[in-house]
This record gives C-alpha cells, structure tokens and sequence, in this order.
C-alpha cells in the first residue's frame, strides 16, 4: 500500500529490559494515539526486529513534510508527557529521521517490513532515485508476495533539531540520509531471502547508493490511525 502522505518520520531503537513492559503500555496507549492525533499525522506503525540491529523500527506518516516541521508537532515533542518522560529513558540507539516520500508504491500494507537505511552523495542523488524507478522498484513490485516499496529521503535540517524529547531519551540520534521500506505478506523466511538478495550492499552501491548500508528485516506489531484523542 502507498503510505499515506508526503512525509514521515523513521525512527529505530532498543529498549532497556527495565523499560521493555512499560515502552509497550506508553507506545500503544497514549504515545501513538498522541502522534497520530497531531493535525496532519495520518498513521502510525510500530515494528519488531526478526534481524535487526536495533530491535523497534517506528514509522509515522503525515500529509506532508512541513506538518513535521510545524507548530503542532513542534509544540507536542517540546512538551513531553510525564509518562513519555519516564518511558523514553530507556530508549537505547537511536536512529530518526524526518522525511521526504519521493516514491512510494504498492497494493497493500504487509505484516513483514525490510528498512535499508544508507547514503547516498549529493551530486548522485538525481541519479540514485532515477535508477531506482527505471529498475529496481518496479522488478520488486511485480514480485509475489511484496506489498509495497517506499523511497524516503531525510531533511537533515528538520532531523537535526535537538528537541525536548530527545534531550529526555538521553542518548544521541543518528539520521539516516536515505530509507528503503520493502513491505511483504509472505512467509517470513522468504521474505527474508528476498530481501536479503534485492537490498544488498553491492546492488544499491552499483546503483549510486553509499555504504553503511544497514539493513533490518521486522514483523509488524501495531498499527493506530487519526483518532479524537490528545495528550495534556
């Protein structure tokens, strides 16, 4: 399935053993109600690692970049809950991103997510995304079982804003420059296989891409979309 508007915001953690019941009760009961209650948030989906190096992958989806950028989403991540207070300080690793959708395609929403987070040079970017759409993603969308692929390009100004949220997790937030996010409906050891062949390092470096290349390979969790609910 297409995601649902122009921007989104990638996040991928641990979670300390301590914090790991008390994230699940925050995370589903007033954080993601929260996010997608944020005029222009349109979903938002919680993923766990099968093979990952950071073991939740978070992706909310709004209907364009400057909603992530605006007044209300600014205000909510300045003005943390208590609970989000005291749930965030065991987040460990993170990586976030907020972003662009350059391209997004597919039929359906899948139960299994591939994340191919990596670099791509500026002067190669035109390039890269061109390559992408001539092959790549469309080889991938005719395959059984995919659901859909989705392009995501990070603003770097917006992801480096140091907010109060961020200062509560206490550790520091990578932003990854470019998202691939393979969605699939299958068996996950096909899946896998799959991924593992389509999303690796040589390919997407022959196509312009830029090594780290970290690829991460989930089952979905949780899914919440736009409801009456607010925090504060």
């Amino acid at each position: 399935m297409s995601l649902a508007g122009e921007g989104a915001v990638a996040i991928w953690h641990d979670i300390a053993p301590e914090g790991r019941a008390d994230f699940y009760a925050w995370h589903g009961q007033e954080h993601m109600p929260e996010r997608v209650g944020i005029p222009g948030f349109l979903r938002g989906r919680r993923y766990v690692a099968i093979e990952a190096d950071l073991e939740f992958f978070n992706l909310y989806e709004a209907q364009t970049v400057e909603v992530l950028k605006g007044q209300d989403y600014t205000a909510r991540v300045n003005a943390p809950t208590p609970w989000t207070l005291s749930a965030v300080k065991h987040f460990r690793s993170v990586a976030r991103s907020i972003c662009r959708v350059a391209h997004t395609a597919g039929p359906a929403q899948g139960g299994l997510i591939a994340t191919l987070r990596y670099d791509v040079p500026d002067e190669a970017a035109e390039s890269h995304k061109a390559a992408l759409l001539r092959g790549l993603i469309p080889d991938l969308l005719a395959r059984p079982g995919v659901a859909g692929l989705h392009l995501l390009t990070a603003d770097a100004q917006a992801s480096g804003v140091a907010t109060a949220e961020q200062k509560a997790r206490g550790v520091a937030n990578a932003v990854p420059r470019w998202v691939l996010l393979l969605e699939g409906w299958g068996d996950e050891a096909d899946f896998i296989a799959l991924a593992k062949a389509e999303l690796a390092s040589d390919r997407l470096a022959g196509l312009g891409g830029e090594a780290p290349f970290t690829l991460g390979l989930y089952r979905h969790q949780i899914t919440r979309t736009k409801t009456q609910w607010s925090a504060g």
